[in-house]
């Protein structure tokens, strides 16, 4: 598969980091790591969506975000000590694959082939840019439209459908299910989504990012 998330990075570099991976395979609802487990790994995805949450301090689970084919999670393994800990909770939400990177592997492979940094560079900047972009958007961008926009988020990683309840959505927006619920029906009657009981149906990306 194409990996966009190295896009720039000499395949050279890519092959190698891919050389030492190892096949993992989740079920839907499958746990690949607790938030407090022991950080010893990075994981690419080949197959399926997964969901990074933590626990609030009231006790609830909250998720931060929603991982595709393509991109990663768990990168701070690979520049962390040993003792450091996971910072949240990720688990699949359908069946999956991944390509796990151990960071003893990975720290072996540096010595070998110091230009492999380009890779770790690369997954880093990109956990950069995203973390940037959503504090951004909590200061300067009103519920409506972070709401609008996780669901054109959504929408590009399904292909369309979105098979994730409102509260789900909520929690990736900051922002309450009733307010997720009334900008959905403003827009269903816009006509840029179709709404059931089981999915949100975007119809016209332009004018939902719009």
């Amino acid at each position: 598969m194409e990996w966009q998330l190295f896009a720039g990075v000499p395949q050279e570099d890519v092959r190698r980091l891919l050389a030492i991976a190892r096949r993992r395979t989740f079920t839907r609802g499958e746990v690949v790591f607790h938030r407090g487990d022991p950080a010893n790994a990075l994981h690419l995805i080949v197959q399926g969506r997964f969901a990074v949450a933590i626990t609030t301090p009231l006790g609830e689970t909250a998720m931060l975000g929603v991982r595709g084919p393509g991109e990663a999670f768990g990168d701070l393994a690979l520049v962390s000590g040993g003792s450091t800990e996971r910072s949240a909770t990720v688990s699949a939400l359908e069946p999956g694959e991944t390509r796990s990177v151990l960071r003893d592997d990975f720290a072996r492979l540096r010595r070998e082939h110091p230009g492999i940094d380009a890779v770790l560079v690369a997954i880093l900047a990109e956990s950069v840019r995203r973390l940037s972009e959503q504090v951004a958007e909590a200061y300067y961008l009103p519920a409506d439209k972070r709401v609008l926009r996780r669901l054109a988020d959504l929408a590009e990683l399904y292909g369309g459908a979105v098979p994730l309840r409102q509260e789900v959505l909520a929690e990736l927006a900051g922002t309450s299910r009733a307010t997720v619920n009334r900008v959905l029906r403003e827009q269903q009657q816009r006509g840029t989504v179709k709404l059931s009981r089981s999915k949100t149906v975007v119809l016209d990306f332009e004018r939902l990012r719009g």
